[in-house]
């Protein structure tokens, strides 16, 4: 469940055309927790966590996601997932990609270099003690420093429902090509009040995972932060729903609607 939770946080970032250049939208402490649920259970939760730091002499943003799953979902299919991001504070750039991954006895052990000057990643799989460089594209990312720099890129007052828009990413061994379309802004129920948000809809690869092509949705909140407040999927056999179920150290105010 955390891995699809997880593919779900990097559709958030297809936003190239709209660059702010500013580091606006979050900051060291930002803590953010979501509940997932698999029909009517909750399945596992997930944290995301902004940290400081020196990285070859650079300071960066450390940000780290762990997935968990709870019980009963555990005593048969345990998760326990740990990806890290080292990014530039500046413009966002992941320097260094760290997926370490429990899904029901799927492992990976992944640590992924990025040089960006060059178009290339070098990836280490600790798992089986292997390391590789691929070319990337321009302008790449990993699935986690994503959806950190698209919540400082997205222009909210420039979006027209309809849009879509392109991102680059590199996964594991993989470049990837992905569309993301804006649906329009909608006024959610969250357990913290009412949040007006901005909606979205990934154009996902239908399969094993998910239902159809179009089968997954996101909100986030139509303020500074651009915080992830709602994900619905619907999958090859069921739906999974996350919400965020508590926050911290935010930036800027979160907007709820008091009624």
């Amino acid at each position: 469940m955390k891995r699809i939770i997880a593919v779900a946080l990097l559709f958030f970032l297809g936003f190239s055309p709209f660059r702010g250049n500013s580091q606006e939208a979050f900051q060291k402490g930002e803590w953010l927790k979501f509940r997932i649920h698999y029909g009517l259970f909750t399945a596992s939760f997930a944290t995301l966590e902004v940290d400081e730091t020196v990285l070859d002499g650079r300071p960066v943003y450390h940000i780290e996601g762990i997935g968990k799953s709870t019980a009963p979902l555990s005593w048969f299919f345990k998760v326990d997932d740990n990806y890290q991001t080292f990014i530039d504070k500046k413009d966002g750039k992941p320097y260094r990609f760290i997926r370490k991954i429990d899904e029901g006895g799927h492992t990976k052990n992944l640590e992924v270099y990025f040089d960006h000057r060059e178009n290339r990643a070098l990836v280490h799989d600790k798992k089986h003690n292997s390391s590789n460089t691929y070319s990337t594209k321009e302008n790449v990312h990993d699935m986690l420093s994503a959806f950190y720099y698209i919540r400082n890129e997205i222009n909210s007052d420039n979006l027209r429902p309809g849009e879509e828009m392109n991102l680059n990413l590199f996964i594991d061994d993989e470049n990837m090509d992905f569309k993301l379309k804006f649906l329009g802004r909608e006024v959610i129920k969250t357990k913290f009040g009412k949040v007006a948000t901005l909606k979205f809809r990934p154009l996902v690869m239908a399969g094993r995972v998910f239902k159809e092509k179009e089968s997954l949705t996101f909100w986030v909140s139509d303020d500074k932060n651009k915080i992830p407040v709602k994900i619905e999927a619907d999958l090859a056999v069921g739906s999974l729903d996350a919400d965020l179920d508590a926050y911290k150290g935010l930036r800027n105010p979160f907007n709820i609607i008091m009624n």
